[in-house]
């Protein structure tokens, strides 16, 4: 089995920054690619960035240069940078990992979720 721990959220003001952790553990062969998604109250779970064993990465329209993702794979762990943060960015923010367990057996696996909150 796999788990993933998010961290960092909380309470920060409009323009200001927030970084969020994601940690992943258990059985872990490899892991291909890690993402943060998002969900407001009422609304659909959005991705916000996601990054590859190779460092690729992706982002969502809405985050316009103002996000970095990173990773370090040798401890599994995510890193989300959050920087000039506006009230829209509230929602609770999931980490989100493709793990192979194994050669041949992968799975998707998500965190508890983690609440960041930007007040105007």
């Amino acid at each position: 089995q796999v788990q993933l721990v998010e961290s960092g959220g909380g309470l920060v003001q409009a323009g200001g920054s927030l970084r969020l952790s994601c940690a992943a553990s258990g059985s872990i062969f490899s892991i291909n690619v890690m993402s943060w998604y998002r969900q407001a109250p009422g609304k659909q779970r959005d991705l916000v960035a996601s990054i590859t064993a190779d460092d690729s990465t992706n982002f969502g329209d809405f985050v316009k240069g103002r996000f970095t993702i990173s990773r370090n794979s040798a401890k599994n762990t995510m890193y989300l940078q959050m920087s000039s943060v506006e009230p829209e960015d509230t929602a609770v923010y999931y980490c989100h990992a493709h793990v192979a367990t194994s050669d041949y057996l992968t799975n998707d696996y998500w965190g508890q979720g983690t609440q960041v909150t930007v007040s105007s």
